[in-house]
């Protein structure tokens, strides 16, 4: 297991690849050091040839992963590492960064904003039975800017989607199986066990067959999609719209302050 950075573990287990976010203290989130981490990994996984399924997971059995990570932003820190190539690899290295080897997220805990966007980047789904899945940013006077307002559509029925997405309320483990967002839900103590197993009968396959099957299916050329493309910018300026409103000071500072907080539109 790598340990070179300690907020991202890697291990080999055959032909899968595990990345871990190890931040169970942080709930998880993500700052400059996972999206260092994750993304390079996935560079690595993406050019090794023994690598043949990646399988993303977070510490513990709280939280797979609660997005940016709030407190280092407070405190003027970096999330996105600098380096257009990096840039573009979004949040946690991972939520623009298109490989092809299929990906797997084992979600151990809640997944909520940027961590339901994580997910739904991924290929496959393999959620812990407590899990919750969510998109509170509306709650907060944000926007789920790492994907997740535009991908959220295309994975759930659409008037589910805009329920969760409008509400900002999160949803079981179980409910996300019934609306086939998530692929298994197995017992927190299985999970991992389950991804490998997912993971690996994957990787019993032809490798350039399921690369070349993947980047078919989802439209990838080369390390880009370009049907993202627009719904990547538009994401972009609609966000502008939210960033440093007043709306978007209020959001956090009530749910800081455990009240409702009081909107202004503006």
């Amino acid at each position: 297991m790598s340990e070179i950075n300690p907020d991202v573990l890697v291990e080999r287990r055959g032909h899968v690849m595990v990345i871990t976010i190890n931040r169970e203290a942080a709930r998880n989130a993500v700052n400059e050091n996972v999206c260092l981490g994750v993304g390079d990994a996935l560079v690595e996984a993406e050019s090794d040839i023994d690598v043949r399924a990646i399988v993303l997971t977070g510490a513990g059995d709280k939280s797979f992963c609660a997005g940016a990570d709030l407190k280092a932003i407070a405190a003027g820190q970096r999330i996105i590492p600098e380096g257009e190539e990096r840039e573009k690899w979004g949040l946690a290295g991972f939520v623009g960064h298109y490989v092809s080897k299929p990906t797997i997220a084992a979600v151990n805990g809640f997944a909520l904003g940027g961590g339901m966007e994580i997910c739904m980047a991924a290929d496959f789904i393999i959620a812990a039975d407590h899990a919750q899945f969510g998109l509170p940013e509306v709650k907060r006077g944000l926007v789920a800017g790492a994907g997740g307002a535009f991908r959220i559509m295309e994975q759930m029925p659409p008037r589910i989607a805009l329920e969760v997405l409008l509400m900002g309320e999160p949803i079981s483990a179980q409910r996300a199986l019934e609306l086939n967002f998530v692929n298994r839900v197995v017992p927190y103590a299985s999970l991992l066990d389950s991804a490998l197993e997912f993971a690996s009968a994957i990787a019993d396959n032809a490798p350039l067959s399921v690369k070349a099957s993947k980047r078919i299916a989802r439209q990838y050329y080369g390390n880009n999609r370009p049907a993202d493309d627009a719904q990547w910018l538009h994401t972009r300026e609609e966000s502008k719209i939210t960033h440093g409103s007043a709306d978007s000071i209020e959001g956090p500072k009530a749910f800081a302050e455990k009240r409702k907080p009081v909107w202004t539109g503006r």
